[in-house]
């Protein structure tokens, strides 16, 4: 889809959609402007998405964010280029964006954020992309690394403090156990996990503990190795 809506538009297109984002004087212009940009699938809009994610405008980076995924691993390098240390919204915006895409590039920024960041939305959305990270492109040697350290981040994650972050590491798990083969050993920890996470006498919170108990059910019926 983005490969098609970039030959519709063109370099002059998408200069006026960049020039609508910056002469936006209100909360509801630029909300509008953004989304235009994001819809264009231009892969040129991927900068331009990004410094969008600093405008302290909720509605206008969350369009982004939605661009930015919409583009897939072509606006990982502009994310990663443009991430900002000193405005942690924005950064807080670039973590969605990269868990959505699923670019193995973003693996050290999900790392850490999972791990530090104080907002509990970003670090559930960490721990959603950490297990859905896309592996299939990578050597085996590669993929078993990876696959360790999305396995070590998510393991650390059982103890965060918010049921919902401890809900999506379930999730988490879930989605990254095929990835664990097919070494017996990781997928017993994943299970292991996930079991410390279904044990009411570990887990305070309901909703984590069916959310658990549903995930070791699907793993089971997979078989030995899955």
């Amino acid at each position: 889809m983005a490969a098609g809506s970039a030959s519709i538009c063109g370099e002059s297109a998408l200069a006026d959609l960049v020039r609508a984002v910056q002469r936006a004087d209100s909360a509801p212009a630029m909300l509008q402007a953004t989304q235009a940009l994001a819809a264009s699938g231009h892969p040129d809009a991927a900068p331009h998405l990004v410094e969008v994610l600093g405008f302290n405008n909720p509605g206008a980076a969350v369009a982004a964010v939605d661009g930015l995924i919409g583009l897939g691993p072509q606006a990982v390098e502009p994310i990663l280029t443009g991430l900002d240390g000193h405005n942690y919204g924005a950064r807080a915006w670039a973590v969605r964006a990269l868990a959505g895409i699923g670019d193995v590039r973003g693996l050290e920024v999900l790392e850490e954020a999972l791990a530090t960041d104080i907002g509990p939305s970003v670090r559930r959305a960490a721990a959603r992309g950490l297990g859905r990270l896309d592996l299939a492109p990578l050597a085996a040697e590669a993929r078993l690394s990876v696959s360790e350290r999305c396995l070590v981040a998510l393991e650390q994650g059982c103890a965060d403090g918010e049921w919902v972050v401890r809900y999506a590491v379930v999730v988490g798990l879930e989605s990254l156990a095929p990835a664990l083969h097919p070494e017996a050993e990781r997928l017993q920890r994943a299970r292991r996990a996930l079991g410390s996470l279904e044990d009411p006498r570990a887990e305070e919170a309901l909703v984590v503990r069916l959310r658990a108990a549903q995930a070791l059910e699907r793993l089971a019926a997979e078989g030995p190795h899955g």
